[in-house]
């Protein structure tokens, strides 16, 4: 496992054209500070499956930084992920966070001809051998659809074993619990870097109903002071970076093999944190 820390930002695919180029210009920003990659998301189902490509290919080839597209399994055929895989490749994209996916409102089970996030990183493998660096997604608080911990535990191990090169965690807001995730699954074999997803904070009533839906865990302190702050977005976004650069200077000196930033398609709030922790770029 190498030893030098890797910085990466997170960007979603816009609906409208005023919100891509505002997107890129924003991506313009964060690739000066050279983060060794982007990555774009992919809508539930599939559901932004071309403007997925198209944004990784504009951010990798226009803005130059490497970009790696997340490609989930749930409402795709092995076909269509084939042919995705092979515009990737032939575009010389070379990293993909593969992931099983969101499923579609009103889809009670996942479909698909692949299901799980592991079935897909062994099919990338089949298809494309060690072309990609493979991503896959940890959840240091528990995945919210997993049975129990142990559970999650174990589906982690799957998807590193099929042939993952790295993980990136879901966002968290305490140290404690990545610590205890890594240490967990180091006594199951499992050595890859997991790098911390970090979640800037700058409005809270639009992260509280997010990290309800995704299973992050606000902690009860942190809440009560961002709730006393009603409106109050300058005291929030103030507390927030406080907060959030703490955990991320606890993280690098626990041995965090990096950080990646879900940027929401904004630069200041993470370049904040960025400044904040003197980061070596």
């Amino acid at each position: 496992m190498s030893q030098e820390r890797r910085y990466s930002f997170e960007f979603f695919p816009t609906k409208t054209e005023a919100g891509h180029e505002k997107l890129m210009g924003v991506a313009r920003q964060l690739a000066g500070y050279n983060p060794d990659f982007f990555s774009c998301t992919y809508g539930a189902g599939g559901s932004t499956r071309d403007r997925t490509l198209n944004t990784v290919l504009q951010l990798d080839g226009d803005v130059g930084v490497p970009t790696a597209p997340h490609l989930s399994c749930v409402g795709d055929s092995k076909d269509e992920l084939r042919s995705l895989l092979s515009q990737y490749k032939n575009s010389g994209i070379k990293r993909i966070v593969a992931l099983r996916g969101d499923l579609p409102s009103g889809m009670g089970m996942a479909s698909g001809e692949l299901r799980y996030a592991n079935e897909l990183v062994e099919f990338i493998r089949s298809e494309t051998g060690d072309h990609f660096h493979i991503e896959v997604a940890a959840y240091p608080e528990v995945h919210p659809q997993a049975r129990s911990y142990e559970d999650d535990l174990q589906n982690f191990v799957r998807k590193c074993r099929a042939g993952a090169n790295s993980a990136i965690t879901q966002y968290f807001f305490s140290a404690d619990c990545y610590f205890y995730f890594v240490e967990r699954v180091r006594k199951l074999g499992v050595d890859l870097p997991i790098v911390p997803g970090i979640m800037p904070i700058t409005n809270y009533s639009k992260l509280a109903r997010f990290s309800d839906a995704c299973g992050a865990e606000i902690p009860r302190w942190v809440r009560k002071q961002l709730e006393a702050y009603g409106d109050d977005l300058e005291s929030i976004q103030a507390f927030g970076e406080q907060v959030v650069t703490e955990m991320c200077e606890r993280l690098l000196q626990g041995g965090a093999p990096g950080l990646h930033f879900y940027t929401l398609n904004q630069a200041d709030a993470s370049l904040a944190i960025w400044n904040n922790l003197k980061l070596p770029r």
